[in-house]
């Protein structure tokens, strides 16, 4: 049995994260197709963002891209 809490990390909707960077949420569906953003999909399809990479986004901080090789 496992008695360790799960830390889930919160997630954020298009429209939060629009809100963020005051642009419309249809720009922040486009940055997690560029790669800017990732997303995750709900069961229902819908996009939700990590909150704390949208926070470093918002920084200035840059994200890690995955090497191809």
């Amino acid at each position: 049995m496992n008695t360790h809490p799960v830390e889930t990390e919160a997630l954020l909707t298009p429209s939060e994260v629009a809100t963020l960077f005051r642009v419309d949420p249809k720009t922040v569906t486009r940055w997690a197709k560029a790669g800017k953003l990732s997303s995750i999909r709900t069961l229902g399809g819908h996009r939700r963002y990590r909150e704390s990479e949208v926070r470093d986004l918002l920084n200035g901080v840059p994200q890690q891209r995955p090497s191809d090789g």
